[in-house]
């Protein structure tokens, strides 16, 4: 079983850093977003945030039933 904890907290983790790199970028360097509309930088911004949330909740849920 801790094969599976481990896949499943490094995939939580792989997505806590897609996501902090992802609002990092959209924060930092909103000009090299090019062609997206405001409506379509909002959506990543949203998508991104909600990745964040769940990818901490799924690192909380682990640390608390198998930490």
């Amino acid at each position: 079983m801790n094969k599976l904890i481990n896949m499943l907290q490094t995939s939580a983790e792989a997505d806590k850093a897609k996501a902090l790199l992802t609002l990092e970028l959209l924060n930092e360097y909103p000009a090299g977003i090019g062609d997206h509309s405001t409506g379509d930088f909002y959506k990543n911004a949203e998508e991104a945030l909600q990745m964040l949330v769940d990818a901490d909740d799924r690192l909380n849920a682990i640390d608390r039933y198998f930490g």
